[in-house]
């Protein structure tokens, strides 16, 4: 029954049923949660050589976006759509493979084969691992994590992408119900030891509900809102994107 509160908890910020719409105000990020000093270089190479990015956003429910726009509104789409306008003359394709209800292990199960059997050209030069929301419901050991965490990142670097992970949703009155702490610091430390990009999107996500772009404390989170977190992440998540491949969008638009 515990799980089950707490799942509803992470899903009623991303994922909500049709209600009324909100406005609100803008969701800036501080530039420090979208700096990271582990490079994409093969992102930066598709760019500047195929002049196509291909990206795969390995993510859960909260990836997603139910409701007639919501596979135009999810982040997945509007990081896409932010991608082509920031790299002009760059054809990008971002695609999803949605594991819900799925821990770290259960979703890295095949990641190698995943990306090998994939057509020529639907082989991602960068996929987004958004993880952690499930083992912290189940409480998955740390160190059961951390080792689903290595042997996943692994198995995608072989198989050739870059790789960028995501850690959790942030919902304030969910903290109050169990411990996510060890599975962020985790996440932090498989990315430094492997050295790939990660998306902050719990302490981004915090950022936005203390400086009152987003009431995440309410119980009911209109689909409004949902779209706005949705295109902020996306928005933010590009950002990251392309700062972590060290291209400069300026020269791309010099040189169409």
């Amino acid at each position: 029954m515990r799980a089950l509160l707490v799942a509803g908890l992470f899903a009623s910020v991303l994922v909500a049923a049709p209600a009324r719409a909100e406005d609100g105000p803008g969701c800036t990020v501080p530039a420090y949660l979208l700096t990271t000093e582990s490079p994409l270089p093969k992102v930066a190479n598709a760019i500047k050589t195929r002049k196509r990015l291909d990206v795969l956003v390995v993510g859960s429910g909260s990836s997603a976006l139910p409701g007639s726009d919501g596979a135009n509104m999810s982040y997945p789409a509007r990081l896409e759509s932010a991608l082509r306008e920031a790299l002009a003359g760059v054809t990008v394709n971002v695609r999803t493979d949605l594991r819900p209800k799925k821990t770290a292990a259960e979703a890295a199960q095949g990641f190698g084969q995943m990306i090998d059997k994939l057509p020529a050209d639907q082989k991602p030069d960068l996929v987004i691992w958004q993880t952690g929301t499930v083992d912290a419901i189940r409480a998955v050991d740390p160190d059961d994590f951390r080792a689903a965490l290595d042997s996943g990142v692994e198995a995608l670097q072989k198989a050739g992408p870059d790789v960028l992970l995501m850690n959790l949703q942030y919902n304030p009155r969910m903290e109050t119900m169990l411990s996510v702490g060890p599975y962020i610091d985790t996440i932090r430390v498989v990315a430094q030891q492997h050295e790939v990009p990660i998306f902050d999107r719990f302490s981004i996500m915090r950022h936005w509900s203390d400086a009152g772009d987003f009431d995440l404390f309410g119980s009911a989170h209109g689909y409004g809102m949902a779209k706005r977190v949705h295109d902020c992440i996306g928005r933010s998540l590009a950002a990251m994107v392309v700062e972590a491949s060290r291209i400069n969008p300026a020269e791309l638009r010099i040189q169409r």
